[in-house]
Parts: structure tokens; sequence; C-alpha cells
């Protein structure tokens, strides 16, 4: 997948948008589904395919993926590719077909504790572009407007593509149901999340927990030809601000009825003070802005002075420069996380192990701190260990998915119903 070009802004002030009648949320379907229709859309999604093909990597007979073709065609999620059949073929020709690629958009949004990712996704999933602002530190029904207004801005300048859906990440205990969040590092309370985005963009919007939704960009997005879904269980880590855990079991992204376990508060030894009231809790251990605070007191880092503010790259480049004191900061951090990943995987004893986020991610060596001391605490037998497939993007591609997955489930329905609420 090409990089897209994600573009920072401080201003979060957008003209007034029209605000639409609010619609229900729609729950995003984080599992890959036997509705014929999106296995053959995954299929295609890869690239141009043939019929035949398509139904050997399906499973699906090949009248079943005629009629789903066919179907697809119609409702305009595929597109024929005439100009790749073969020149001088006997009889009739073989037409591939893939997924249409320019006429459709899908927006996704992840809200973070500090930073909003705003992206649009094609129906492929690739990310065609973005734009990154500050999470509003507002009263939530401001906050959620100024993103939402904003995501509208970022909409309006792809004319060119008709919007299709929303999807919006974010922490916090998530009622994909009701469409609304509980976020307490934010101070939400059964904020309204899809009424607003909906009366905004006037599209259908999915919301989910963004570390599940993490878990499925790795289940539905992003897989080379040839990779299939391998059965059995995945746990997915997720560690940069916040700290959180997804289980995906064979294809289906496991989704509490009451939201979301929490690892934020399991101990690590540290002596570092939780705004819970403990000591040693995951997340003010490990949290970007925590780390800096600790960098800051310690001399590592400059005190801030207006208008800038230390942030994360800058311990990496102080460590990466001989800076002993930074070095050391990361390696514990980095030590941390391998040893509270072991410590789950030991719980859950899954399959594999996939870590994502900036705190695994962001600073090369902490990678290899990480999977030593992941190695050296787990009491099972070697574990298949990873480092996400989306590196540092995957805010995004959590965002992607959320928006996609409805179309990925059953896409003719999610079609008819994205296009009967288009005004």
């Amino acid at each position: 997948m090409s990089s897209p070009t994600i573009e920072r802004s401080q201003n979060s002030t957008v003209a007034t948008a029209r605000l639409a009648p609010a619609r229900p949320a729609v729950p995003p379907e984080l599992r890959i589904t036997d509705n014929p229709a999106a296995a053959v859309l995954r299929a295609a999604a890869r690239g141009p395919i043939f019929r035949d093909i398509a139904a050997q990597t399906t499973g699906l007979s090949i009248a079943t993926v005629n009629r789903q073709v066919s179907a697809l065609l119609s409702a305009g999620l595929l597109r024929e590719r005439a100009d790749l059949t073969a020149s001088g073929a006997v009889g009739r020709p073989r037409v591939p077909f893939e997924v249409d690629t320019d006429s459709y958009v899908t927006l996704g949004v992840h809200i973070g504790s500090t930073v909003t990712r705003i992206v649009a996704a094609d129906l492929s999933g690739r990310i065609l572009g973005g734009l990154e602002i500050a999470t509003p530190q507002t009263g939530q029904d401001a906050a959620l407007t100024i993103v939402a207004r904003s995501a509208k801005a970022f909409l309006d300048r792809l004319p060119r593509r008709k919007p299709l859906w929303t999807g919006v990440a974010i922490a916090g205990r998530v009622d994909p149901a009701a469409g609304v969040v509980d976020h307490p590092r934010l101070g939400w309370t059964a904020a309204p999340v899809a009424a607003v985005f909906s009366s905004v963009l006037d599209q259908p919007v999915s919301v989910s927990a963004h570390v599940e939704a993490m878990a499925a960009s790795e289940l539905l997005l992003g897989r080379e030809p040839g990779e299939e879904t391998r059965p059995g269980s995945s746990l997915y880590i997720y560690a940069r601000e916040t700290a959180g855990v997804a289980v995906t079991l064979h294809d289906r992204v496991h989704t509490p009825a009451n939201g979301p376990g929490s690892i934020a508060h399991l101990p690590t030894g540290s002596d570092v003070d939780c705004t819970c009231g403990r000591r040693g809790c995951l997340e003010a251990t490990i949290g970007e802005r925590f780390l800096l605070e600790r960098a800051i007191r310690k001399g590592v880092l400059p005190k801030p002075e207006a208008p800038r503010r230390p942030v994360v790259t800058d311990l990496y480049r102080a460590a990466d420069t001989g800076n002993a004191a930074a070095r050391a900061l990361l390696i514990e951090r980095a030590e941390i996380l391998g040893r509270t990943a072991a410590l789950v995987r030991d719980m859950f004893n899954p399959d594999r192990v996939v870590l994502g986020g900036q705190a695994f991610t962001g600073w090369r060596p902490g990678m290899e701190r990480v999977a030593k001391a992941f190695n050296d605490s787990t009491t099972l037998p070697a574990a298949d260990l990873r480092i996400s497939r989306f590196g540092g993007r995957v805010q995004e591609f959590a965002a992607a998915v959320t928006s996609l997955s409805v179309f990925y489930a059953d896409p003719l329905s999610a079609m008819r119903r994205a296009t009967r609420t288009a005004r």
C-alpha cells in the first residue's frame, strides 16, 4: 500500500455545516462472514481476478460467483477490466473484474486522547490521504462537533468520489449499537458519537472500540495475494498513549457486550504514580505523555516553552544521539511492555500475538528489547510474536476498517443503506 499524505492542522475551526437529522448507529462487523457477495468482494479487493479464479479462491461454485459478480457490478462496487482480456483467445473472452477504487470513498476517524486522525479510504482499504488535528479538550458535544466538521471539510475536498460511510474508532467503553462512548481520559460520558457525525456528514456511521478495530484491520485489510485467513486465535496488544487488548477467534474479533477489557492498570513494578491513586499502573508507566513528563523531570528533555512542547520523537532522537538517560527510559518502557505482553499472552494462550502502536514501533531498538523481555517472561512455549503489519499507521487503518467493515460483511445490503441515506 502506498503511503498517504497526512496533513497536520492546529486550526479546528471550520465553517458551520448544514445539519441533517441524526441517524441510528450501524454496529461495525469486525469479522469475516460467509456471505457470498462479501467473499467475492474480498477476492476482488486484491486486484483484477477472473471468475474461475475467484471460485477457486472463495470455494464458491462458478454459478454462485457469476451471480454475485453480476449483482456487485450492478451495485457499482465492482468493475470489469476488458482491457486486461487476453487477445486472440478462442471462444468467449475471460474478462477479469476488480473492486471499483475510483468512484467511492469512506471516511475513517480515530479520536485519540491528544491527536485525532481523519482518513479517506477506497473500497479496497487503501488510504487515500488524511488530516491530523489536535483532539479538542472541550465538552464532549462541542469536541465531537468540531471533529465532525473538520472531517466534513476534508471530505469536501474529494468531490469526484461519492462518500458512502463514516467509521469512528476510539478508546474507552463503546456501545456500538447506540453509537455512544464513555471515555474517562477525555471526560466523556455517553457521548453521542454516531448521532453527531451522522448529523454533520449525513451518512451511516459505525463506532468501534479502537483496539478491536485494530485487530479487525489485521483480519480484513492488507493481505497479500494468496495469504488466506489462518484458523486459530490472535491476541492484539496496543500501546501508545493508552494500552488495550483485543482477541480474534478464528474469523471474528471478540467484542464483549459490556465493552473491551482493560490492561490500563496492570501492575508493572515501577514507582510511577497513576491517576487512579496507585503506583506502577501500565498506562501511567508507558503512555507517551507520562513518559515525556518523567523525561522532563529528570532533565533528559528541556522544560516546555511556548509555542512548542517536547514530543516523544525528541526522546527517541536524544537516545539515538547517545543520551544515556533517554535510552534508559526507553529501554525500561520496552522491557515493561515485553513483560506485560507475556503476562497477557499466558492468560489467553493464543496461537499468535500481534503488537501494535507506537510504543512498540516508534523506537526501533526497543522492539528487540520487547521481544527479549517477552521471551524471558512467558511461561509457555515459544509464541508466534509479530508486529502489526500496519506499523506506525495502526490508528489510521483502525478508522478505515470501521468505515468499511459493514461492506465487507454484506456489501449489497451496505450499498443499499449507503445510497438510500445519501443526499
